[in-house]
């Protein structure tokens, strides 16, 4: 069986449960521990009873050393800071043999066990961005990306783990300094600092929009999509992607991120995305009936500098901004 964590507010509510409900599609045996960041997510989540899942309250998760350091730090730093604490807490709390942290805007497509069975013997394991060269933002945002990783409960996996709770505990900002980037660059030289760690090979896992326009995407008959990595031709099943840039504009518009994408990407990837999350949010409007809405909208207010930001990048092809029925009928 494969054990995950993630971690998510009411505003990521949607999107992690399509996460959810996209694992439990692909992946036969796993359990998902789910570390609920308000109390809007925590109540829903808890009235749900959803199978293979544990919530844990944040303020389960909060130890002395996190509540020092949170008054110091936006809510997006404090998430990051938090990172490699819901790992450690999962592996210590529960007793597992070893657990992989998602991020909640991951959905899946095949089995994620490929990936993590792809590192062996090893005792972490961690995901390149892939940057296409035009985004390459390696030197500030880092060469890994922390949206699927690996921690094995043996010796070596808590050694780079609890380095990297106390790391992130002394400093976990959302700026450059000192060669770091909030809780992500720290993993630079993980490979060579590091006994036991193993970088994905899979190009399958970790397609993301800053990379994806490195690949040609086909539909199986069996309605799977397999990414095809346009320098090599090189054909595998789409395991998984990552909706950064991802948010509700309104209830009438959505957001798909700054970076190019073709038409087939919006109509292969994240219209169906779009509507599992439509689904999911009406479910959501259901079940909290009399208990107020569950807010995973951004307050979208047209004015004329958003209207000139978005035609430059219309005239620079990242026209990623559209009406939902634009999207929907694709």
């Amino acid at each position: 069986m494969h054990n995950f964590c993630t971690l998510f507010d009411s505003h990521y509510l949607s999107r992690g449960l399509a996460m959810y409900e996209s694992l439990k599609k692909y992946c036969s045996s796993f359990h998902l521990y789910i570390f609920s960041f308000d109390d809007d997510s925590y109540n829903y989540l808890v009235s749900q009873s959803f199978e293979y899942v544990t919530v844990i309250s944040l303020s389960e998760l909060e130890n002395p050393s996190l509540l020092a350091v949170k008054p110091g730090r936006s809510r997006a730093e404090y998430c990051w800071t938090c990172t490699p604490q819901v790992l450690k807490y999962s592996l210590e709390k529960f007793s597992i043999e070893r657990c992989t942290y998602l991020d909640a805007d991951l959905y899946f497509y095949s089995d994620p066990g490929v990936l993590i069975n792809e590192m062996g013997d090893k005792s972490v394991l961690i995901t390149e961005h892939r940057y296409s060269p035009r985004y390459d933002q390696s030197a500030i945002s880092g060469i890994y990306c922390v949206q699927f990783m690996t921690f094995r409960n043996d010796s070596l996996g808590l050694h780079v783990l609890n380095w990297w709770v106390d790391a992130c505990l002394e400093w976990c900002f959302a700026r450059c300094e000192d060669g770091r980037f909030g809780d992500q660059k720290y993993l630079d030289d993980w490979l060579h600092r590091f006994s036991g760690v193993h970088s994905l090979e899979h190009v399958g896992g970790g397609v993301a929009p800053w990379n994806v326009q490195q690949y040609d995407f086909l539909m199986t008959p069996e309605q799977k999509i397999v990414a095809c990595k346009r320098a090599t031709q090189q054909q595998v099943l789409l395991i998984f992607y990552h909706f950064h840039g991802f948010k509700f504009m309104g209830d009438k518009y959505v957001e798909l991120g700054c970076y190019e994408m073709t038409a087939k990407v919006k109509r292969l990837i994240y219209k169906p995305y779009l509507k599992h999350l439509l689904e999911i949010e009406s479910a959501i409007s259901n079940d909290v009936r009399g208990a107020g809405r569950i807010n995973s909208v951004t307050p979208f207010h047209p004015s004329l500098v958003w209207g000139l930001r978005l035609l430059k990048r219309k005239l620079v092809g990242h026209m990623n901004f559209h009406s939902l029925n634009k999207i929907l009928s694709l």
